[in-house]
């Protein structure tokens, strides 16, 4: 507990705030004793000014804990009080992404209430959507959705960390949402690739459920879904894509090799 503030004070600004003090009565016109008023004004305006920095900077480390330990009533109770809802820490991790990625629901929907950047992406190009559906927070990914989080963009995108990881119990309500099955990653690759690459069978069904999903997309490497999954091993995989593009009568695509 704090006894003096002076505590908090260099040591030259409180011995000439003591000094002051000593120097002048609260009625004192003369010279030195207008000045030393001036003083403690300066003082007291530094002293108000630190403190508050040591405040906002407990408010700052409670707000991220807080989002990450789903603390939803201690972070509510500090974006009353007036912290940023877009709040970052030294990563770059706003406080949506910090409660999204450990699949805090509680503490996301209370800061959907501060209208926060809800498609804000970190500087791996993660958002808080991503982060969710990647670690397989169906619930947490639900209330982004629900708050409007965008599903199509450019990089990765939900519906790539889905197809990536297996997510199959997201996969609807990233269709719901708009997600482009066809959509592409950096890499060129689909949803369908990355699932087939992985060996996602559950996954490359749904997909292939779809009539839009694309059979024959190469990706940067030249390698469509299936032949890249039989580089892979998961045979499985390959042989539903096969049947599938007999079943709509499609030619397997022509492989693209680039020779340097």
């Amino acid at each position: 507990m704090l006894k003096n503030r002076s505590d908090f004070l260099p040591d030259s600004l409180a011995d000439s705030l003591h000094g002051a003090l000593a120097a002048s009565g609260p009625n004192s016109t003369t010279p030195s004793g207008l000045a030393a008023r001036k003083l403690l004004a300066v003082g007291a305006f530094l002293a108000c000014s630190l403190l508050s920095g040591v405040a906002l900077a407990g408010s700052y480390d409670d707000a991220l804990s807080a989002a990450k330990m789903g603390d939803a009533q201690t972070l509510s109770s500090l974006l009353k009080r007036g912290i940023d809802p877009d709040t970052v820490d030294a990563q770059g991790n706003t406080l949506l992404i910090l409660a999204a990625r450990e699949g805090q629901t509680v503490a996301v929907e209370a800061l959907l209430k501060y209208r926060v950047r809800i498609d804000y992406r970190n500087p791996a190009g993660d958002s808080a959507l991503m982060l969710a559906v990647l670690r397989g927070y169906d619930e947490t990914a639900q209330a982004l959705l629900k708050g409007g989080a965008t599903v199509n963009h450019e990089g990765w995108a939900p519906l790539h960390y889905a197809a990536f990881e297996g997510r199959e119990s997201i996969l609807d309500a990233l269709f719901a949402a708009g997600a482009d099955v066809n959509i592409k990653a950096p890499n060129l690759a689909t949803p369908l690739m990355l699932a087939a690459r992985n060996g996602h069978a559950a996954v490359v069904r749904r997909l292939l459920s779809l009539p839009a999903t694309d059979l024959n997309a190469l990706n940067d490497a030249g390698l469509s879904a299936d032949v890249w999954a039989l580089q892979n091993g998961n045979t499985d995989a390959a042989e539903l894509i096969q049947s599938e593009r007999k079943r709509r009568g499609l030619p397997a695509p022509a492989i693209r090799v680039t020779i340097e």
